[in-house]
């Protein structure tokens, strides 16, 4: 006869035993969670704002920016009349920007600038706007290749050339207002150089008229620019292909009054449109 397979009844009860104590030990632990999460939840319910604003301070300066955002956020839903929320709503741009999350920091800034329109420190968000929208620096494969950055359309540059001329011009006494001055004549001069880029273009595909009225634009809107020499350059040389020698004639001109013949001289002396003082 085949002997049985099958344990013992007492064998097969303390066999049962560790699966029992292991389930019992998962309950126990699964409730002792839960009350700390539920001990932890009620605790950041009684939190106040203003030690909710410390933390995140706290984690925005140590660079911690996604927990930053987290707090900051949870102070501005539960305490939105604050002046904890208050001052974590101009953090948030901050962090926002540093986090290189273009849309939220530019949606921050305008909702600031909506809802509190005589705040003193408006034109932070202002300018906070016009660092988002600053173009990069080439970087170093673009440096290496010697990529021409005045090709490149100029996208957000106007967005931030006005936000750096609010500052500029409705809060000239803004800590701010001397580096949001010093960016906007670099985007002046990139403007510039884009429009001479467009206009180049056009020359070389016969579109003269075309050409004049881009660098006839740059001459208008971007006063004092390097560009300005070659912009009226291309005016001449447009009006020579057009056969129109007095208005050729005319461009240089003033081109001759405003570049002597030194390439490396540089035009009459006259207030600069960006000094303010």
């Amino acid at each position: 006869m085949i002997p049985s397979l099958s344990a013992p009844a007492g064998a097969a009860a303390r066999s049962r035993r560790p699966g029992a104590l292991v389930t019992a030990l998962v309950v126990v632990l699964g409730l002792a969670l839960g009350g700390c999460h539920a001990f932890r939840h009620k605790a950041d319910e009684n939190v106040s704002p203003e030690a909710l604003y410390q933390r995140g301070s706290k984690a925005m300066k140590d660079g911690n920016f996604d927990l930053a955002v987290k707090l900051f956020e949870t102070l501005t839903a539960k305490f939105p009349f604050s002046d904890s929320a208050r001052q974590s709503r101009i953090d948030l741009m901050y962090v926002y920007y540093r986090k290189h999350e273009k849309e939220s920091a530019v949606d921050a800034a305008d909702t600031f600038i909506r809802e509190n329109p005589t705040h003193p420190r408006i034109d932070y968000a202002y300018y906070i706007k016009g660092l988002v929208y600053f173009e990069r620096e080439p970087n170093f494969l673009e440096r290496g290749l010697n990529v021409d950055l005045s090709a490149r359309p100029p996208q957000d540059l106007r967005k931030s050339f006005e936000a750096f001329s609010r500052v500029v011009t409705q809060y000239p006494q803004s800590a701010y207002a001397a580096d949001a001055h010093q960016r906007m004549v670099y985007l002046r001069n990139r403007l510039a150089e884009y429009e001479v880029h467009v206009a180049e273009y056009y020359m070389r595909r016969g579109a003269y008229i075309a050409a004049i009225d881009r660098a006839r634009y740059l001459i208008e809107n971007y006063d004092g620019a390097p560009s300005m020499r070659r912009a009226l350059e291309i005016t001449a040389s447009a009006y020579d292909k057009l056969a129109l020698p007095e208005l050729a004639a005319d461009s240089r001109k003033v081109l001759a009054a405003n570049f002597p013949d030194d390439p490396n001289a540089a035009a009459p002396t006259r207030r600069q449109w960006w000094k303010f003082w």
